[in-house]
């Protein structure tokens, strides 16, 4: 593979002061690693038994190192009693297993978020010895978006393991490919039913990768400014007693050895914070994220496949009736589409498919703003490739929407990305974020292959032995193009004539661009700007609108 093509160098990722593209020894040390091996959990069922097992597998002097945007103590990673996440991580501990967290403080429960479940997580593990902290060293209304794990092994470093994706270690997220809920489940919006189903993606990464992984979490942890700078949150934990001083870490072992053929390239967001604020890692931000899916799309010539929680689009073209003069003048750099519109511009044969949920998890006005920016996006899109791009949306065998939550790319079977980021300048500039770019097209062809297997209903009862060959109408883009749009459009027909005969298979709906009432626009646009979509470069590159 030529990695130069694919992947970002050090210079193109722009932080000189990481240390993640270290690598000792090297006379010229690369910004990605190779000798890796991966694998692909899909749905939260999968990835959270497959992180039980190596959890309770991990003995005296091992690390198990993870941070969490959302996270509760009680969920259960098999299901069975015993296997919440607070015993799991505890029982470890207790082995002498060094257990560290960097959990989001998370914004207060009365807005809607939870601070309250990251705070009891991290004082029901710290009570069983374990070192969490809760870490608010982000931009107002900002949050740290991260979810991975990483296993290193004293004695063993062949057993080293990380984990990264989109998963957190919180309730509705034990979900498998029949898309039923988690029993632990909790309300989404009304349209989700009860225990909303959830679609998601963890990555299972082996070989040198791992330290990679880790390196991201030290960089964190050893960050020098306070987790937290508000006073009233350092009153309240000074009275619950709560740990504000991460202590230091042991040294860093070295990389673990090769473990397969792979190579992978962490890709980052974190935002540019006020001067005397700034990360010691990373103290004008890092926006990876942004820059290598330019690069990368910049490549494609036959298929993007995206699955994304979020698509949005900042810019607003002209044939909207909403538009604003100012929006039309501001260059197409300035928002994620643009990269994804300029390739599809340049080659006639490409073909873009999105999955994404069909309802946001939003109510009111909220709603709205999210459906104006996803609506700005596929818009454009289709406008400038017309029968080129298709938007899609899931639904389980009962007709209940699935909520999309992975965040998977994949680029004509060669370049993959899994991670914590969504398709919008949130996830892009402001939040932090970590991703993997798997350069590989065995693993990026089975990931494509395995997610359109379960989205057209050909998964066998063990989804980790697909056949293949079930799968040859779909071997290349434009054949999973067709095939995507005949199950949607069957199973659409199937619910306008009343859900009249056997249902057709698959779970794939066509996503209706949905217009928004005019008098919610003024406000829906406010909160876009501000809450949903807001803008974490430094001033420099927003004015010069590039990343």
């Amino acid at each position: 593979m030529d990695e130069e093509r694919w992947l970002l160098t050090r210079s193109e990722r722009g932080n000189p002061d990481t240390r993640l593209d270290e690598i000792s020894g090297s006379p010229d040390p690369v910004a990605w690693s190779s000798g890796n091996r991966v694998h692909a959990h899909v749905d939260g069922t999968a990835y959270l038994a497959a992180l039980h097992r190596v959890v309770e597998a991990t003995g005296p002097g091992d690390l198990v190192w993870f941070t969490d945007w959302m996270g509760d103590a009680d969920l259960r990673l098999t299901g069975e009693p015993g296997s919440e996440v607070v015993e799991v991580l505890g029982r470890a501990e207790q082995r002498g297993v060094e257990v560290r967290g960097l959990v989001w403080r998370s914004h207060a429960d009365q807005v809607g978020f939870f601070a309250a479940n990251n705070r009891h997580l991290g004082e029901q593990l710290g009570r069983r010895g374990a070192e969490v902290s809760l870490d608010m060293r982000v931009r107002p209304g900002g949050s740290h978006h991260q979810k991975f794990v990483v296993v290193r092994h004293a004695d063993d470093p062949e057993r080293d393991v990380a984990f990264v994706g989109g998963i957190d270690l919180a309730r509705n997220r034990r979900d498998d490919h029949h898309h039923l809920g988690d029993p632990q489940g909790r309300v989404l919006v009304e349209e989700y039913g009860e225990r909303g189903p959830w679609h998601d993606v963890q990555l299972e990464l082996r070989g040198p990768v791992v330290r990679d992984v880790e390196t991201t979490f030290r960089e964190r942890w050893e960050d020098p400014t306070p987790l937290t700078r508000a006073p009233w949150r350092r009153l309240a934990d000074t009275l619950r007693r709560v740990e504000t001083d991460p202590s230091p870490l042991p040294p860093q072992r070295p990389a673990p050895p090769e473990a397969g053929e792979v190579t992978v390239q962490l890709l980052r967001t974190y935002p540019a914070l006020a001067p005397n604020r700034g990360y010691a890692f990373a103290r004008r931000g890092e926006r990876s994220v942004a820059r290598g899916y330019s690069k990368a799309i910049g490549q494609a010539d036959e298929l993007v496949y995206i699955e994304d929680q979020f698509f949005w689009s900042h810019n607003t073209e002209h044939n909207l009736p909403w538009r604003r003069r100012s929006d039309q003048n501001e260059p197409r750099g300035n928002d994620v589409v643009a990269a994804l519109e300029q390739q599809l511009a340049a080659r006639q044969g490409l073909r873009v498919v999105i999955v994404v949920p069909r309802h946001p998890d939003k109510t009111g006005v909220n709603r709205a703003a999210q459906r104006l920016a996803r609506r700005r996006a596929l818009q454009r899109l289709h406008d400038i490739a017309p029968g080129r791009v298709a938007a899609y949306s899931l639904e389980n065998r009962e007709g209940t929407p699935v909520y999309v939550h992975a965040k998977v790319c994949v680029v004509d079977d060669t370049w993959a990305t899994t991670g914590s980021d969504n398709f919008n300048r949130r996830s892009w500039t402001h939040d932090s974020e970590l991703t993997a770019a798997v350069l590989d097209p065995t693993h990026a062809r089975g990931l494509r292959l395995r997610l359109a297997a379960e989205h057209l209903g050909r998964l066998p009862e063990d989804p980790d032995v697909l056949d293949q060959g079930t799968m040859a109408d779909c071997k290349s883009g434009e054949g999973m193009f067709e095939q995507f749009a005949l199950h949607a459009g069957r199973l659409d027909a199937w619910h306008l004539s009343g859900r009249v005969g056997e249902r057709p298979a698959g779970h794939l709906r066509r996503l209706p661009l949905q217009r928004i009432p005019l008098v919610l626009r003024p406000l829906a646009r406010l909160l876009l700007a501000t809450v949903h979509d807001p803008d974490g470069r430094p001033k420099d590159l927003r004015d010069a609108h590039a990343y």
